[in-house]
C-alpha cells in the first residue's frame, strides 16, 4: 500500500508526534480526568492538521534553466564527510566519462549544534576547506576538471545557493549510509528531489566499512 506521507522522514516525524500526544494525554489524566479529555481533544486536532499537511502535494518543482551549449552539461556535487569517498569519485568519473560535463562541488560546513548557536564555524569551515581541496586535487589527476566552494551550515541552503549560481543539470548528493547520515534523517535527498526539476542521484559512502 502507498505511504500517505511525502517522505520516511515526514512519517516518523508524524509518529512522534502521536507518540507525544498520547504521553501528554496520560500525564494530563493523572493530574484532572478533565483536564486529560481536554488536551485529547486539542492534540486531536492539532495531529489531524499535522497528518493533511505532510500527506499533501508539495509545490512545483522548482525549473532549474539549462545553461551552455546542448552538448555541455553541468553537474553539481553536494557531499561533506564523504567528500572524498571511492563511491562519490567512482561516480563522478562514470559522469565524466558519458561527455563533456562541468563539476562543481559544493562541501557544507559540518558543525555541531552549540558551535552553530554561538557562531564559531571558524573550525567547521576549514576542515571542509581542506576536504574539499584534497578531492579536487584527485580528481583533477585522473583529468576530470571540477571546481567548488565551502557551501552554508544547512545542506538545503548550500544546494540552493549553488543551484542559483551554477544551474546544473544533474545533482549527486553523496551522504553516510542509512542509520549513520544525519541528511537522511532530515530527508535531504528527497527534499532536494521535490524542489528541483533535475535528476537528483543518491551516492552512499561508508567510511567506516573501509
Amino acid at each position: 500500500m502507498e505511504s500517505p506521507f511525502r517522505s520516511e522522514a515526514a512519517a516518523f516525524r508524524f509518529l512522534l508526534i502521536t507518540i507525544g500526544a498520547f504521553a501528554l494525554i496520560v500525564v494530563a489524566s493523572l493530574i484532572e480526568p478533565w483536564l486529560g479529555f481536554a488536551v485529547f481533544l486539542l492534540l486531536a486536532v492539532a495531529a489531524v492538521v499535522v497528518y493533511l499537511r505532510e500527506r499533501s502535494p508539495g509545490p512545483a518543482a522548482e525549473h532549474v534553466e539549462h545553461v551552455g551549449g546542448p552538448d555541455e552539461r553541468r553537474v553539481l556535487v553536494v557531499a561533506n564527510e564523504t567528500v572524498g569517498g571511492e563511491e562519490l569519485l567512482g561516480a563522478i568519473s562514470e559522469l565524466a566519462l558519458a561527455g563533456r560535463t562541468e563539476f562543481y562541488v559544493v562541501c557544507p560546513a559540518l558543525n555541531s549544534r552549540l558551535k552553530t548557536w554561538v557562531s564559531d564555524e571558524d573550525g567547521a569551515r576549514a576542515k571542509a576547506q581542506k576536504r574539499l581541496d584534497a578531492t579536487l586535487e584527485r580528481l583533477g589527476s585522473v583529468g576530470v576538471e571540477a571546481h567548488g566552494t565551502v557551501g552554508d551550515l544547512d545542506p538545503l541552503v548550500a544546494i540552493a545557493d549553488a543551484v542559483r549560481t551554477f544551474h546544473p543539470d544533474e545533482i549527486v548528493v553523496s551522504t553516510h549510509p542509512e542509520g549513520k547520515s544525519n541528511w537522511l534523517e532530515r530527508g535531504v535527498v528527497e527534499t532536494v528531489r521535490e524542489r528541483f526539476d533535475v535528476p537528483v542521484r543518491h551516492v552512499v559512502v561508508d567510511l567506516e566499512a573501509r
